[in-house]
């Protein structure tokens, strides 16, 4: 079958990282065939390091020049939903870099339009490919780790200095990138995690804003998650902690598993401990336990793994490993901790309030130092860019 002929809109880091990927020939399926920015000079830039590739400075206009059936989406973080709804209403398949949208009701509509569309939608969930994490995915739903108790990942390896936040005019403000590391650096965590063990029913949380950094936004964040089937879980993040923790900790019926460093490991219990706390008659007692060697099959495939299933999926008909519509998941766990930060308050998940979140985050933006000062960045929420 014909490579599947795409666009990249947005030549920032990760356009241009995903851009350079295709053109050198690592996607199997895709030829990169345009790449679109406003931006002249990094449009500059682009046509002299992915040469031969046609170069657009609106979208619309790339979108309507029937020379790509597929767009890469990689700009701003409010400007995905918009993109890829107006990408399905031309006929194309979109991949859309993290986060989903910035809020849930804006990604509701998205999805929508992707669902009419018929057309493939994926999203560059790119920490799936990690075979450390679909090992514990796979033993979590195979249920040979019984019941999970409690589950816990500190990540506070994404650190960030103010050099980083002031790179660039659109990141870390309510306004222009719509959160901190939440919407930022925790996507990649906060989906795996629902895709791991499914979503909380309910959520606490405590965040921090500005905190480290001379920032509005998130750069701190404590939260406490519940399962109405008694699992509970803490995630903690930071992007002002050097050096940095990435461990996530599962206990579970049938021992601890931990994911750190490159490594999983499993303390396997030699029975389950229900089973174990009915029959001894110890009062000290305690069950015992032992490494447990687990089998990792593949290496990470990381954002060339996303690009190539991702290509395939339109070529072959191959199944995606990550949905586009899937991305509301991760962003409904990253508004529910927001929201239970803003108001104090638990967050009914599974019923989330996407329009009192909106309104609230509308006020936030209103407030955001953007909207105080001339800004050299325009960002625009119809979906212009």
């Amino acid at each position: 079958m014909a490579k599947v002929k795409v666009g990249v809109i947005g030549y920032g880091n990760m356009g241009s990282a995903h851009s350079k990927n295709i053109y050198a020939g690592k996607v199997k399926d895709m030829e990169l065939v345009s790449i679109c920015d406003i931006d002249p000079e990094k449009l500059a830039k682009a046509a002299s390091q992915c040469q031969g590739v046609k170069t657009f400075d609106n979208a619309s206009d790339m979108f309507k020049s029937g020379i790509i059936n597929t767009v890469i989406i990689a700009v701003p973080h409010y400007l995905h939903p918009p993109m890829a709804v107006e990408a399905f209403s031309y006929g194309l398949n979109v991949l859309s870099e993290k986060p989903a949208g910035v809020y849930t009701k804006q990604v509701l509509e998205m999805n929508e339009a992707a669902k009419k569309s018929g057309k493939v939608f994926g999203i560059m969930f790119n920490q799936r490919t990690n075979p450390l994490y679909q090992k514990v995915k796979q033993m979590v739903e195979s249920g040979e780790l019984g019941h999970i108790k409690r589950i816990s990942w500190i990540i506070t390896d994404w650190y960030r200095p103010q050099a980083y936040h002031d790179s660039c005019t659109w990141r870390s403000t309510w306004a222009t990138e719509g959160g901190g590391t939440l919407i930022n650096q925790n996507p990649h965590q906060l989906d795996l995690w629902q895709w791991m063990f499914g979503l909380p029913d309910k959520v606490w949380a405590d965040c921090s804003f500005g905190k480290y950094r001379n920032i509005e936004v998130d750069d701190d964040v404590t939260a406490y998650f519940k399962y109405d089937n008694g699992t509970t879980g803490t995630y903690i993040t930071s992007t002002g902690e050097a050096p940095g923790t990435n461990r996530l900790e599962v206990a579970s019926d049938m021992g601890r598993i931990v994911v750190e460093d490159g490594k999983l490991s499993f303390l396997k219990l030699e029975m389950p401990e229900p089973e174990f706390n009915l029959t001894t008659t110890s009062p000290f007692g305690c069950p015992k336990s032992a490494p447990c060697e687990v089998e990792i099959i593949g290496e990470q495939t990381a954002h060339v793994g996303i690009l190539n299933n991702f290509a395939s999926a339109i070529a072959n008909g191959t199944p995606l490993l990550a949905k586009g519509e899937e991305g509301i998941k991760a962003l409904t766990l990253g508004n529910s901790i927001y929201y239970s930060s803003w108001t104090g308050s638990w967050v009914d998940v599974k019923n989330f309030p996407h329009d009192d979140f909106y309104s609230k985050l509308q006020e936030k933006i209103a407030s955001s130092e953007v909207n105080k000062k001339e800004s050299s960045v325009t960002v625009n929420l119809d979906g212009t860019y």
